[in-house]
């Protein structure tokens, strides 16, 4: 039914508390999963007014360091023979997830992803990439509500 699961983590054990549950899924219904982490897009590095970092090199650091992430976690999949590609990408994290699953080429069928359980000033401070997420995406998406998130 999900042949592509999209797992969205942003590098928190609270995301990737959604993992069990994308293996389930993937395992049952032989789907490739497809981890993915969003960061915002670096900031030059200045330096007493000298620009040490250029964005091109620390997007290069920060992808790097990020795919280690993901490889570590789809390693973990591999080994439970789960058929897994990662990727990283810049931008609003709501709105990559959302371009990311509804972009053809990437075959995405399902979302998965977890919600941290914002409420009140957070939520308002800090938006929902969950909510927006589920607002904008053309595929199904699974939230799966983290130990961590808050009751109302």
């Amino acid at each position: 039914m999900y042949k592509r699961i999209l797992v969205t983590l942003d590098g928190s054990e609270l995301s990737e508390e959604v993992l069990p549950y994308a293996e389930d899924m993937a395992e049952k219904m032989k789907s490739e999963v497809v981890l993915l982490r969003v960061s915002p897009p670096p900031q030059a590095l200045e330096e007493n007014g000298r620009i040490i970092a250029p964005v091109d090199e620390e997007m290069d650091r920060i992808a790097i360091e990020l795919g280690e992430y993901l490889n570590r976690i789809a390693y973990r999949l591999r080994a439970k023979a789960i058929p897994v590609r990662t990727a990283v990408k810049f931008g609003d994290a709501a709105e990559v997830i959302v371009d990311y699953a509804r972009e053809s080429e990437n075959g995405i069928s399902l979302v998965a992803m977890c919600t941290h359980g914002r409420s009140g000033i957070k939520r308002w401070v800090y938006g929902s990439v969950a909510e927006r997420v589920l607002r904008g995406s053309s595929v199904p998406v699974l939230l799966i509500r983290s130990s961590g998130a808050k009751t109302e």
